[in-house]
């Protein structure tokens, strides 16, 4: 098999997407072979001068995984170090057995990644937020990113909150025995209501010593505690209109 190799310093290892004008390869520096493996994202086209111009905004002290770009023939090529961990949909699913400290844990280090990418153009930013790109690293609990940047219509700032957002929701899901300051971050999430990651992330470090403190007195209650607890938050659900 003919071996692809760009710049004669990135060889192509395998094609990971494809679509018109766009594909995502991984690849190895072969002259800098200690340095984790590459992903390539590389534009033809009219998105080679889109891409151009958006990922020229892009910093290597904004975004570390950054390793520049440059053309090839008639492709440009963007260039990032690939991550380690898991899709968060593999991690974080219905049926999942995660304890309330791991899912306040994760979902911090979410926020935070949202957070450390509010400089980067929205067409990056959002495209690392999605399922397929977030990974968690769950033995070194850590959060990354892949930047597998395919095409996307133009996107703004509250595209961060919202993505971040849903994948929060993941995290933290819907529990009769979470306390109004859980289930009040929860709504504002659904409804969608932080315009961008920035004042997103201010409410949930407002929010979070409420539910840790919420969830360490639900612990403490004795059985009968806990069960007039769950029907008190029940009861209060149904009055709101949540549903069980």
């Amino acid at each position: 098999m003919e071996v692809m190799l760009l710049r004669e310093r990135y060889k192509v290892v395998r094609i990971l997407w494809s679509q018109p004008d766009y594909a995502l390869a991984e690849a190895v520096d072969i002259q800098d072979r200690e340095r984790p493996t590459l992903l390539l994202n590389l534009y033809e086209g009219e998105l080679l001068y889109r891409y151009g111009g958006i990922c020229s905004a892009i910093s290597q002290a904004d975004c570390p995984q950054f390793r520049g770009m440059f053309l090839e023939g008639g492709t440009l090529a963007v260039v990032f170090e690939d991550c380690r961990g898991e899709k968060i949909d593999c991690v974080f699913h219905r049926g999942d057995r995660w304890g309330w400290r791991d899912r306040l844990e994760f979902a911090q280090l979410v926020l935070h990644q949202a957070l450390v990418m509010e400089r980067l153009p929205p067409e990056v930013s959002c495209a690392a937020m999605l399922s397929d790109n977030l990974m968690v690293d769950v033995p070194e609990r850590r959060v990354r990113v892949r930047y597998m940047l395919r095409p996307t219509e133009d996107l703004n700032p509250r595209e961060l909150a919202l993505l971040a957002g849903d994948q929060v929701r993941k995290i933290l899901v819907r529990q009769l025995r979470a306390g109004d300051a859980e289930t009040g971050f929860l709504d504002r999430l659904e409804r969608g209501s932080f315009r961008s990651i920035v004042p997103l992330y201010a409410a949930w470090r407002e929010a979070l010593p409420n539910i840790q403190a919420e969830r360490e007195a639900y612990e403490k209650k004795h059985f009968m505690g806990k069960a007039m607890a769950l029907l008190k938050h029940w009861m209060k659900r149904r009055k709101r209109g949540d549903g069980a």
